[in-house]
């Protein structure tokens, strides 16, 4: 089952026609990670970090450090 974040990382990616080469150059990552992301390939991490931040009651974006509230 793909992950939303994989989903919406394709269709991103697909709407901006950016090829992967393009957005592996852009953010820094490799072929074969962009392509495990968008295969819904992520070892569950996106729902690991969701979990956490509900458990812990602080959003996602103060947890991965985005934030400072």
């Amino acid at each position: 089952m793909t992950s939303k974040f994989s989903e919406r990382l394709k269709e991103l990616r697909s709407e901006r026609g950016l090829s992967f080469k393009k957005l592996e150059n852009a953010v820094g990552i490799s072929d074969a990670t962009l392509c495990r992301w968008e295969n819904g390939q992520l070892e569950n991490i996106c729902e690991h970090i969701i979990n956490l931040a509900k458990f812990f009651e602080v959003s996602v974006e103060y947890l991965l450090g985005l934030k400072e509230e």
